[in-house]
Order: C-alpha cells, then sequence, then structure tokens
C-alpha cells in the first residue's frame, strides 16, 4: 500500500514539473514573437526653430506619430533625433507631422497658417541653416 501511494506521489510529482516547464516556454515564444515584429530605426534631420518653446511643440508633434519612441530636437544644432518602429511609420510622417504644426523641415516647408499661430519667439527665420555639425 505504501509503494502505491509513493508510486502515485512521483507520477503527479513529474506531471506538476512538466506543467510548469511548458507555461515557461510559452512565455519565452511570445516575447520572441514580439520582438520579430518592431523594426526599429533611428533617424536626424534638420528643423528650423529658435527656443525651448519650439522643442516642445516639435517633440509634441513628433511623439504623436504612432510607432516613434523617443525624439530630441537640439535647439543649437536647428537637428532631431528620432527612434521609431518603421513598421508602424515611415520618415516622411515624421516630416509632415513636423510641418503640419509649422515648422521646416529638410524635406517639407511648415504649414503657413501653423506658423503664424507659433508665439512671436517661435517664429524663426526661413532661411537659417538647419542640422549644423556644432
Amino acid at each position: 500500500m505504501k509503494k502505491v501511494i509513493l508510486s502515485v506521489a512521483l507520477v503527479m510529482a513529474i506531471g506538476l514539473t512538466s506543467c510548469k516547464n511548458e507555461t515557461k516556454q510559452e512565455t519565452t515564444e511570445t516575447k520572441t514573437e514580439v520582438s520579430k515584429d518592431m523594426a526599429m530605426a533611428d533617424m536626424s534631420f534638420g528643423v528650423r526653430g529658435n527656443c525651448g518653446m519650439c522643442k516642445k511643440t516639435i517633440e509634441k508633434a513628433v511623439n504623436k506619430v504612432e510607432g516613434v519612441a523617443s525624439a530630441n530636437w537640439d535647439v543649437n544644432k536647428k537637428k532631431i533625433d528620432v527612434f521609431f518602429d518603421n513598421s508602424k511609420t515611415d520618415a516622411m510622417a515624421i516630416h509632415n507631422a513636423i510641418a503640419a504644426s509649422g515648422y521646416d523641415t529638410e524635406k517639407v516647408a511648415g504649414s503657413e497658417e501653423a506658423y503664424k499661430n507659433l508665439p512671436g519667439c517661435c517664429q524663426y527665420d526661413h532661411e537659417m541653416l538647419m542640422n549644423k555639425n556644432n
């Protein structure tokens, strides 16, 4: 009788252990599938602007684009660095979002209507250099 009870307990313990291992394996596979679907990219390009308020507006416009992970506009270099999932968006969508907020990029001129609504300190010279090295 003791042998039967011991055998049943041993079989149950092995069954529970294998279930735990299967659960862990499913979680790992799910994480792998998510990372395969993401295609992260980064890019930098010039954007005209003047001040800290410009920085907030430009970065806010970029961060509203689906797939953008981060955006950082450098006021001195007149350059933005963007990290994004290129399976959800592309460079032109990002350029267009900035232009819609009133700012010129290297590829798209800013919306004149949006530009006119910018605060005075943010109304930049349309001839200013962008994407400066220093």
